[in-house]
């Protein structure tokens, strides 16, 4: 019954409390993939020599080849923001990876820096700390580093 009437007093923010939980969901699993994929290969899908951008934006449409061909028998197809105007982004030097995502509720407790922009963005060549499509403000990292 409470919950029911949360729903009806803020329907938005149980939605956006939906797709944040998403978000965070989409990126774990992409974390443990890709743990995978280093205990396979002694590296992470590496960005920076990428002649397009040092950070890949993981668009709807983003597939596996993408990255490089060994990363298929990971994951065929990569996850997407449940919203249009934002994106998952991904930075890795091989050794080390973070990936971001905007959550729709800057208070959430597991936002970085209060909702705010996570700090990790700086000096990794993103043009913005909005390159999520909106403030980046949750991550997650491989083990050696902090989002």
């Amino acid at each position: 019954m409470a919950a029911g009437l949360t729903y009806l007093i803020d329907p938005l923010g149980q939605i956006q409390k939906a797709n944040d939980a998403k978000r965070k969901s989409d990126l774990e699993q992409l974390q443990r993939t890709l743990e995978t994929y280093y205990n396979d290969n002694g590296k992470y899908p590496d960005t920076t020599g990428s002649t397009v951008s040092p950070y890949y934006r993981l668009y709807p449409s983003s597939v596996s080849y993408d990255w490089d061909s060994t990363w298929t028998a990971y994951n065929t197809k990569l996850p997407k923001d449940p919203s249009s105007t934002r994106n998952y982004v991904y930075y890795s030097t091989g050794q080390s990876y973070w990936i971001y995502a905007s959550l729709q509720r800057s208070s959430d407790p597991q936002a970085c820096s209060g909702g705010a922009a996570c700090s990790s963005l700086n000096g990794m060549g993103f043009p913005s700390a909005t390159s999520c499509g909106q403030t980046c403000n949750y991550g997650v990292s491989s083990p050696n580093t902090s989002p």
